[in-house]
């Protein structure tokens, strides 16, 4: 199933979503290329979909869930993929 959280994160002056799938990359990948969403907007297990376009991707059949519930939901299917701890040099 595709997901999206509410817009919530600031940066770049815009508020920001996150669109991820819980079954597949494949599956959120097809479904991004069909909305139009950026391959750049792509950040290892989900993709940052700006708040105007929220609205347009519940119509494209995302399901509404929180952040939580988006993470949980990653982390269930084994797809949760955290950024690198830093390295200590």
């Amino acid at each position: 199933m595709i997901m999206i959280d509410p817009p919530a994160v600031e940066r770049w002056e815009r508020r920001w979503s996150h669109l991820a799938s819980d079954e597949s990359l494949d599956e959120l990948h097809s479904f991004a290329l069909g909305v139009g969403v950026p391959a750049r907007g792509f950040d290892r297990d989900h993709y940052d979909v700006p708040s105007e376009w929220y609205e347009a991707m519940l119509a494209a059949g995302a399901e509404a869930v929180s952040s939580r519930e988006l993470v949980t939901r990653l982390r269930r299917a084994g797809l949760r993929r955290p950024k690198a701890a830093p390295s200590e040099e």
